[in-house]
């Protein structure tokens, strides 16, 4: 193991994109819905319509102008939003059909190499998601994918979201660890940036297919990050798990 991680007693995960495969999970879900309600949109690209709305959305809670709110509302109006946006008058639909569709983002599926590495980090540390997600959301979206947590923790702990300082500090607080004594693993190059300006360890995990075929971002690291990998099994190699 690096000498560097010897101390930590925490592995905090990223999980929409580092740990879970949104964008085909959210699409799978997406195209029986789309044609029940003659919305004439490609399944990946809807998702990835819904997904654009993710950032605004926190965004008003990060600088005040609304208050804390879970992110399963913030899901449920943004999908609204984009229905609206494909000329679909969403009050017109059933809240319950809506609130199903809503909990795609609660079942999720995992990359192929997520579980296996997280199982193998596991045997050696603490691993929990410092994600958006609430608890109940990141509980369920857990069972449904396998993600064998310790804990969960993240932004509902805060009331906020990330890349607020709040959220990192408050999860490394909680599992009684101070934030130099634990990394954060992500997927984009912004969440690493955050935590490691609070001193928390860091580790970037390519998903060079996280937005599709034609993802511009977050290809490469972009600073020193303390380990770069390709699979969450090749962060266990690298950690000695």
């Amino acid at each position: 193991m690096p000498a560097n991680f010897d101390h930590i007693g925490l592995l905090g995960f990223d999980v929409f994109g580092t740990v879970v495969d949104w964008r085909s999970s959210v699409a799978r879900a997406c195209a029986p819905f789309l044609q029940a309600h003659g919305v004439a949109a490609d399944p990946l690209a809807f998702a990835d319509a819904w997904r654009a709305q993710y950032q605004p959305a926190m965004e008003a809670v990060r600088s005040g102008r609304r208050p804390w709110v879970k992110l399963d509302v913030l899901n449920l109006e943004n999908l609204q939003r984009v229905l609206d946006a494909h000329g679909v008058d969403a009050t017109a639909i059933d809240p319950a059909i809506l609130a199903q569709l809503n909990r795609c983002w609660e079942q999720l599926d995992p990359w192929p190499d997520a579980v296996p590495g997280l199982l193998r980090l596991k045997r050696r540390f603490a691993i929990a998601p410092i994600s958006n997600g609430h608890i109940a959301g990141m509980l369920r979206l857990a069972r449904h994918a396998g993600l064998p947590w310790d804990v969960i923790l993240g932004a509902e702990i805060a009331r906020t979201y990330k890349p607020q300082p709040e959220v990192y500090l408050a999860s490394s607080a909680a599992a009684g660890c101070a934030p130099a004594d634990v990394c954060m693993v992500a997927a984009h190059n912004s969440d690493l940036a955050a935590a490691r300006a609070l001193g928390l360890r860091t580790i970037f995990l390519r998903r060079p297919h996280e937005h599709g075929p034609q993802q511009a971002t977050d290809l490469a690291p972009e600073q020193d990050w303390d380990l770069v990998a390709d699979s969450m099994e090749d962060v266990a190699q690298a950690l000695g798990c």
